[in-house]
């Protein structure tokens, strides 16, 4: 079954920086993607950045502005985001998603796993 925890949420101020983790277990090949997606309150979920489980290739949405850098360290199964230059408009609880269709997306319905997200908050 497959599985996903994010963690590395927390409390920054405007300006700053947080690392969030998303350690996945179950997937029986590398034909996967990851993607993180955030949600505000009121505001639909959205994508933020998605990595194959295949060869790393990476895809942003455009409103990351270069501040978001995803990663993943396969060895240890587990995949970052590192938030850069965080801005108040940035929280949000944070997803990891999984899914085994081999599609660099952020298209929320590609996602089959998800995980219970992890709340990012950034103070003005």
């Amino acid at each position: 079954e497959v599985q996903l925890v994010e963690s590395g949420g927390g409390l920054v101020q405007a300006g700053g920086s947080l690392r969030l983790s998303c350690a996945a277990s179950g997937f029986t090949s590398d034909d996967y993607v990851i993607g993180w997606f955030r949600q505000a309150p009121g505001k639909e979920r959205e994508g933020v950045a998605c990595i194959t489980g295949h060869d790393g290739s990476t895809y942003y949405a455009n409103f990351v502005k270069g501040r978001f850098t995803i990663s993943s360290d396969n060895a240890k199964n587990t995949v970052y985001l590192q938030m850069n230059s965080l801005r108040p408009e940035d929280t949000a609880v944070y997803y990891c998603a999984g899914t085994k269709r081999a599609l660099l997306r952020l298209w929320v319905s590609l996602y089959a796993y998800w995980g219970q997200g992890t709340q990012v908050t950034v103070s003005s």
